[in-house]
């Protein structure tokens, strides 16, 4: 029988396997991971204001293995052998192979020790939440960068929604007029891949709300109380920061081909190509697309569900004849409001920030991890 190999237990990893087991697969599935868990890194925007805890985000596989009969292999991918995943608890032979294992942040600027990378996980956000609570006043800055060598690679959408959460927060804490805000980023219109109208309403929210903006100066590194910049340092008791992006760690030893900028290349089917029965998705792959496409979970999804259904058709000997979906939609959500964004390959689409977009988002929470839960 054919062996179909996981990697990730991840948005990408779990959406492949139950897309396989949508289209009648019946072969053992094996998914690798370090834990058998699905982390909801979504909702991290909501720890600062005491909304979630750790419990709330960590969602045990157990009962999805069983349901899907699912074998689970605990461990780190370290690289790929002669159709083998090489981990630090033994090796995986496989058939078909769909990584589903993720990026990671680049941590090169000087003093990056000094930041919080909310995106990381629960401990970094909730450790950036305890310090801000302790804070009686002061300034707080929030960035993210791109990876030079493939600017698509990183994620801004988090640092918009911690940045407008914040203000929201303190303000409902009555302590706003305490604190200063102020955004950075090395690019003159961050969140550009958002469309032009969600840049000048993201910008416009900023000057509504006394947000201090500092755009277009690449970021030289971080201290303990500034960020350091080629147009000027910026005074900050607490920043958050997320990096760019790469490629997951073990990407040099799987001897696939990769992108520039470190990730897995992948094609319109997901396929990576050359290798036969091997197809990469989510933020761990470098796909084609245009200049916007998201490193998000809802592309992860997408691209798992169009790997999953031509690995199926490779088995069968059929040709490859589903490609991905090419979508961004989220919600920016300011803690009691939120804003829409959509965009495609035809349109882009901004809807106001309304308070009905909060609760979509929590809506869309429970019932995305209802199955999981289950």
């Amino acid at each position: 029988m054919p062996q179909i190999v996981i990697i990730g237990s991840g948005f990408g990893g779990l959406t492949a396997i139950r897309t396989l087991r949508k289209q009648a697969c019946r072969e053992p599935i094996t998914l690798i991971s370090p834990r058998p868990v699905l982390f909801y890194y979504a909702s991290l925007i909501w720890v600062p204001a005491g909304l979630r805890s750790e419990e709330d985000l960590t969602v045990p596989l157990d009962n999805f293995f069983k349901r899907h009969n699912v074998k689970y292999h605990q461990g780190t991918v370290t690289g790929l052998n002669d159709r083998q995943v090489q981990t630090d608890n033994g090796s995986v032979a496989f058939d078909s192979l769909i990584i589903a294992s993720g990026g990671r942040f680049i941590k090169k600027l000087p003093g990056i020790e000094h930041i919080y990378t909310p995106c990381e996980g629960y401990a970094p956000t909730k450790a950036y939440s305890d310090r801000l609570a302790a804070l009686e006043g002061g300034t707080l800055a929030f960035g993210f960068a791109s990876n030079p060598k493939e600017p698509v690679a990183m994620r801004g959408g988090p640092i918009f929604e911690f940045l407008f959460g914040i203000d929201t927060l303190l303000r409902q804490q009555k302590r706003r007029d305490k604190f200063e805000l102020v955004f950075f980023s090395p690019a003159a219109e961050p969140g550009k891949r958002l469309g032009e109208k969600a840049v000048k309403a993201l910008l416009g929210e900023m000057k509504k709300y006394n947000i201090r903006t500092h755009l277009g100066h690449k970021i030289k590194g971080f201290s303990a109380d500034a960020v350091h910049t080629e147009g000027g340092d910026i005074a900050s008791d607490l920043t958050l920061f997320m990096p760019g992006m790469t490629g997951a760690a073990w990407a040099e030893n799987s001897g696939l081909p990769l992108s520039e900028g470190g990730f897995f290349q992948a094609d319109a089917y997901c396929r990576v190509p050359e290798f036969k029965g091997i197809y990469a998705v989510g933020d761990g792959g470098s796909h084609p697309g245009p200049e916007w496409l998201p490193k998000q979970a809802h592309m992860a999804d997408l691209q798992a569900q169009a790997a999953a259904k031509n690995l199926l058709a490779e088995q069968q000997g059929q040709e490859a004849q589903h490609e991905f979906k090419t979508e961004l939609i989220c919600i920016i959500d300011t803690l009691d409001k939120g804003m829409l964004v959509f965009r495609n390959s035809k349109r882009a689409m901004l809807m106001p920030k309304l308070r009905v977009f909060n609760w979509a988002k929590r809506l869309f929470e429970w019932l995305y991890l209802r199955p999981y839960r289950s």
